[in-house]
C-alpha cells in the first residue's frame, strides 16, 4: 500500500530509502515504511513493497531498517552568521560564574595579537552565583590592553571593558541611545553593561568582517545545520553581505539547506527590495523584513506594562513604536513582502499587533508574524487569530527561561508565558525554531523541549507549566509544515507528499514513540535535500 501521483507510476526513482518508520506529516498518508524520489522531489511514500517498484539499476538505495524518517527540520527562528561566528569565537556558555568568564578572556587574549579586539558570546548572568550583572572593572582588571566585547546568551545586553568604553567615547555624559540603556552606577558611571541599541555604541568600533569571513562563517553554520537535520532554516536579520555570501556558496555548491532570509530592518537594503519585488529561489528566498520591537526577558529589556517583578522600576524598552512597525507593514503589504517582528514582552506585543491590525485590518493571507511572542496578555491571544499572526516560537526558550520567568514576570503574568497550548487552541498557526546561536541548533532539543517542557535532566517532573505543553504530533507539524507555512512554502515541502521537495531527515531513533529522554540520544544518521544526501553519519 502507498501513495504516489499518476504521473509517477511509469517513473524509476533516483533514490529509495526503506527505514522502519515514515512520518510524513500529511494526513492522506500519515505513515509509511519506505519513500521513493525522483529529480529532486517526493515520487511514492508507502511500505517496501510498493516504492520498491520505482527501483531500477541506477536507483540508490538507502536502507535502514531500524531507522525512522520525518521531513526535514525546519527552523524558523535563527541566525546562520551568528553560528558560525560562535562556531570559531570565544564560547562563554560553560561559564558558571563572572571569575570563569573572565579567565576565558585572559586565555584568549594571551594568543590575540597586541591591542586586537576580543570578543565572545553565551554568557548568562542568571547562572552565576547572586544572578546580578557583571562589571567593566571585572575585565579591566585581567585584560587591560584590550578592548573586549562579550554579548549575553540572547545577543541583547554586551559586557565590555574599560578600554572598549574609553574607545567608543562611552562616559558618564553619553546619553541612552533610543531603544537601548547603558547600565549606571550609583555615580552616574557606566558599569560595562549596554542593554539592546546601546551595544552599537561599542560594536561600531569593531573592525568589519571581510566578504571571505562572512562566506566561511555562513558556510560553516551551513553544513552543522545539515549534520543536526535541518533543510530549511529562516534567518532571521540579513544584510547584503549575508545575500552575497549565500548567493556565492550557491554558485559553488556549497550550500546543504534552504534559507529563507528576513532583511534586517527598515535600511537601504529595504528600500531597495521594496523597488524590485520579493527574490523566491529554491535555496534562498528574500521575501519578509525582521524588525525589532523590545529587547528580551534575561536582560529585562523586554518591554513590559507593568515593571518587573524582580526590578520595580524598571519596564524594559520598546525599540520601535507602532507607528514606526505600521508604516513598515504598509509598505510591505502593498510590494508582497511578510512581517516578522521581535516582540517578547506583552508591551511590545501588544504593540506590533496594533501596527498590524492597522495595516492588515482583518483576516488576510499576508502571513505576518510575531517572532518570540513570549508574554501576552489574556486579550490579546485572539488578536493574533484575528488578523491571521503566525505566533513564531521557540521550545527551548521556555525550558532555559523556566528557572527565573516567574521572578521576572510575577505568578499572574506568567501564566501567558511561552504559552503554545493557547494559540494552538485558538486555531493559530505556531512555527518552531531555536533562535540559534541563543539556544542549541538542534531541532531535536526543540521537539523534546516542546513535548517535555522538561530541562535535560527530566525536571521539574511533569513539566514546567505542563498544560501548554504540544504533543508529538504538534510538535512535529511545527517543526517542519508549519515552517514551511510560515514562509509560503507549504505546498513545496514541510510534508512527505508527492510532488514535493525531497528534504527528508533520518533518525536513529522513533521520536513519536521513544521515551522522552531518549530523544536527546537520537542521531541524525542522514540529511536528504532535494533527494541527495547532503551529510551521512559515520557509523560508531
Amino acid at each position: 500500500m502507498g501513495f504516489t501521483t499518476a504521473a509517477a507510476r511509469s517513473q524509476t526513482a533516483d533514490l529509495i530509502a526503506v527505514v522502519g518508520s515514515v512520518y510524513t506529516v500529511d494526513p492522506a498518508v500519515p505513515s509509511a515504511t519506505a519513500v521513493a524520489v525522483r529529480q529532486g522531489r517526493i515520487l511514492a511514500v508507502g511500505d517496501e513493497a510498493s516504492v520498491s517498484r520505482y527501483a531500477g539499476p541506477k536507483t540508490t538505495r538507502l536502507d535502514r531498517p531500524g531507522a525512522t524518517i520525518v521531513p526535514g527540520f525546519i527552523d524558523s527562528h535563527a541566525h546562520l552568521e551568528g553560528l558560525g561566528e560562535s562556531l570559531e569565537a570565544l564560547d562563554l556558555g560553560a561559564a558558571r560564574s563572572a571569575g570563569e568568564a573572565v579567565t576565558a578572556v585572559t586565555k584568549a587574549a594571551a594568543a590575540a595579537r597586541k591591542g586586537a579586539w576580543i570578543q565572545g558570546r553565551g554568557w548568562d548572568q542568571t547562572r552565576w552565583p547572586g544572578k546580578e550583572f557583571p562589571d567593566a572593572d571585572q575585565l579591566s582588571k585581567a585584560v587591560p590592553g584590550h578592548p573586549v566585547l562579550l554579548r549575553r546568551v540572547d545577543g541583547h545586553a554586551a559586557w565590555v571593558n574599560r578600554k572598549a568604553l574609553e574607545l567608543s567615547g562611552i562616559s558618564a555624559s553619553t546619553p541612552d541611545p533610543a531603544g537601548g540603556k547603558i547600565l549606571r552606577d550609583a555615580k552616574g558611571n557606566p558599569t560595562g553593561i549596554l542593554i539592546d541599541t546601546a551595544q552599537a555604541l561599542v560594536s561600531k568600533h569593531v573592525p568589519r568582517s571581510t566578504p571571505e569571513q562572512v562566506r566561511e562563517r555562513l558556510a560553516r553554520a551551513a553544513a552543522e545545520c545539515a549534520r543536526l537535520g535541518l533543510t530549511s532554516v529562516h534567518d532571521a536579520g540579513v544584510g547584503p553581505e549575508d545575500l552575497a555570501a549565500f548567493r556565492e556558496l550557491i554558485a559553488q555548491g556549497r550550500l546543504p539547506l534552504r534559507v529563507y532570509a528576513m532583511i534586517g530592518g527598515a535600511g537601504p537594503l529595504w528600500r531597495e527590495y521594496l523597488e524590485k519585488g520579493p527574490e523566491i529561489g529554491e535555496k534562498l528566498t528574500v521575501r519578509s523584513i525582521k524588525l525589532m520591537g523590545d529587547g528580551a526577558l534575561g536582560s529585562r529589556g523586554a518591554a513590559l506594562f507593568a515593571p518587573y517583578a524582580d526590578d520595580p522600576g524598571n519596564k524594559g524598552l520598546l525599540i520601535l513604536s507602532a507607528d514606526e512597525i505600521e508604516r513598515v507593514a504598509r509598505d510591505a503589504r502593498r510590494r508582497g513582502f511578510q512581517v516578522n517582528t521581535h516582540a517578547i514582552g506583552d508591551r511590545a506585543n501588544r504593540a506590533v499587533l496594533e501596527a498590524y491590525a492597522a495595516a492588515l485590518g482583518g483576516e488576510n493571507d499576508a502571513r505576518f508574524r510575531v517572532e518570540h511572542a513570549q508574554v501576552i496578555t489574556p486579550e490579546d491571544f485572539d488578536l493574533f487569530l484575528k488578523y491571521s499572526v503566525i505566533a513564531s516560537m521557540q521550545a527551548t526558550h521556555a525550558t532555559s527561561d523556566m528557572r527565573w520567568a516567574e521572578q521576572r514576570l510575577g505568578p499572574a503574568r506568567v501564566r501567558g508565558a511561552y504559552a503554545w497550548r493557547r494559540f494552538l487552541s485558538l486555531g493559530v498557526h505556531v512555527a518552531n525554531g531555536s533562535d540559534f546561536p541563543v539556544e542549541s541548533a538542534n531541532p531535536l532539543y526543540g521537539f523534546y523541549a516542546a513535548i517535555t517542557r522538561q530541562d535535560h535532566a527530566g525536571s521539574p517532573p511533569g513539566g514546567w507549566m505542563p498544560d501548554q505543553r504540544m504533543t508529538r504530533e504538534e510538535a512535529l507539524r511545527s517543526w517542519t509544515l508549519e515552517g514551511a507555512y510560515a514562509a509560503f512554502e507549504e505546498k513545496e515541502k514541510g510534508s512527505l507528499t508527492p510532488g514535493k521537495l525531497a528534504d527528508f531527515v533520518v533518525l536513529s531513533h522513533d521520536i513519536m514513540k521513544v521515551e522522552p529522554s531518549t530523544i536527546l540520544d537520537t542521531r541524525v544518521l542522514a540529511t536528504v535535500l532535494g533527494g541527495e544526501i547532503v551529510y551521512a553519519a559515520k557509523d560508531k
